[in-house]
């Protein structure tokens, strides 16, 4: 391998481990796996702590056999972003209410993402988006990892 392979993909390597370069708030791995999204987002001790205090309504959008492995945090609602009635369900789990503030968490953050860019064209107007997930991601350790409380009853 000459030197300019081996440093060019010494500096690949390095951009990749890092992964979270911030530019405008943004993270930038985040960004490049998933859909432009024009919502908020929250790490999930952000996200834990606004769903304590009612803040926010957290949905985990994961499957049934994910939450059996891994439980749900704790004041989420379960709701299968495969679900037919999926956008009923978490307008009503918000009270009926578009405009409350509703976070998404999926497994690590890709899902959520494109499933918040859905609801914004159902019309809901304050979609957060948890980009680290249950199990982390670049964008952080993830729920569990951050040793966030789990709800593993079904």
């Amino acid at each position: 391998m000459d030197r300019r392979a081996f440093l060019g993909g010494g500096a690949l390597v390095l951009l990749s481990a890092g992964g979270f370069v911030a530019a405008d708030g943004q993270n930038l791995f985040y960004s490049a796996i998933t859909e432009d999204f024009p919502g908020g987002i929250l790490t999930a001790p952000e996200a834990f702590d606004q769903t304590a205090r009612g803040e926010i309504t957290l949905i985990d959008i994961r499957r049934p056999d994910e939450w059996a492995r891994t439980g749900s945090g704790e004041g989420a609602h379960r709701i299968d972003l495969r679900d037919d009635d999926f956008a009923a369900r978490v307008q009503a789990a918000a009270g009926g209410d578009l405009n409350a503030p509703v976070a998404l968490i999926c497994a690590r953050g890709v899902r959520s993402a494109r499933v918040s860019n859905q609801l914004i064209q159902a019309g809901f107007t304050n979609i957060i988006d948890i980009p680290e997930g249950m199990l982390g991601s670049a964008a952080g350790p993830g729920w569990i990892a951050r040793g966030l409380p789990l709800v593993t009853d079904n």
